[in-house]
């Protein structure tokens, strides 16, 4: 086991009122929208859904941008009561991009940096969230949140909807990975695995598309949301089908 003891996240805030941070939550309206909220079956997506903190928006607002390359070419209109609107959201880099300020500075355990990104396995249309690895090891000022207007138009972000997503990434580390390229000859075990489980999955298949009514009461195999395979040798000591964040203590 791992000691993660000393790993952190501090949280510095840069204004009165910053927004609010919550670890990520694995439900997606569109996913909520499935027949059965059958996405959820899909375990690499819920658990990416939560693989992180959201920041999240202090009050709505409309984005209108009109194609143009300027600064002033994104109107920001607020919703009734917001305060400090320009030092939350506003056109800065021009060129049809929304600029976020997330109202805070991170700082992250040594050799560790944050990735800001949009919201995982969410949509926005009209707006693609741009992506930063960041050194919050030891850089001494906040960084920002930028979306790209990927056409004229207008959006909508609601009040406590994430603007952004943090996840700490050990992004000194990647540069030691090694792709290698293997034959499933040099590991005649994972060969049988991957056989086996190709072959219930085909048999499965088969019988979800031929009707059987045992398949389609089951309706989906569980092997990997169990942490199985299909012939229960072999199991992974560690298996993870829920991320449980820890929240920002006050």
């Amino acid at each position: 086991m791992v000691d993660c003891s000393d790993l952190f996240l501090e949280c510095f805030p840069t204004m009165p009122a910053p927004p609010r941070i919550v670890p990520g939550r694995p439900d997606r309206e569109w996913m909520d929208a499935f027949s059965g909220r059958h996405p959820y079956r899909c375990l690499p997506l819920t658990i990416a859904n939560a693989s992180g903190w959201e920041i999240l928006c202090p009050f709505g607002f409309e984005a209108t941008w009109n194609g143009d390359p300027g600064a002033d070419a994104i109107k920001v209109t607020a919703d009734a009561g917001a305060t400090f609107v320009d030092h939350f959201v506003k056109s800065h880099f021009s060129r049809g991009a929304l600029t976020f300020h997330a109202g805070w500075l991170f700082r992250t355990s040594p050799e560790w940096a944050l990735r800001a990104s949009g919201i995982p396995n969410s949509f926005k249309h009209g707006l693609a969230a741009m992506e930063g690895i960041v050194e919050t090891d030891w850089l001494p000022y906040p960084f920002t949140m930028n979306w790209q207007f990927t056409a004229p138009g207008r959006v909508r972000f609601e009040k406590d909807e994430p603007f952004c997503f943090i996840t700490p990434v050990a992004h000194r580390r990647l540069e030691a990975f090694r792709p290698v390229r293997r034959s499933f000859d040099a590991d005649p075990r994972l060969a049988e695995q991957y056989a086996n489980w190709t072959t219930a999955r085909t048999r499965f298949n088969d019988s979800i598309a031929a009707g059987d009514p045992s398949a389609v009461k089951q309706a989906w195999q569980r092997y990997y949301f169990r942490g199985q395979h299909p012939d229960r040798q072999d199991l992974p000591e560690v298996h993870i089908n829920k991320r449980r964040l820890k929240p920002l203590e006050s």
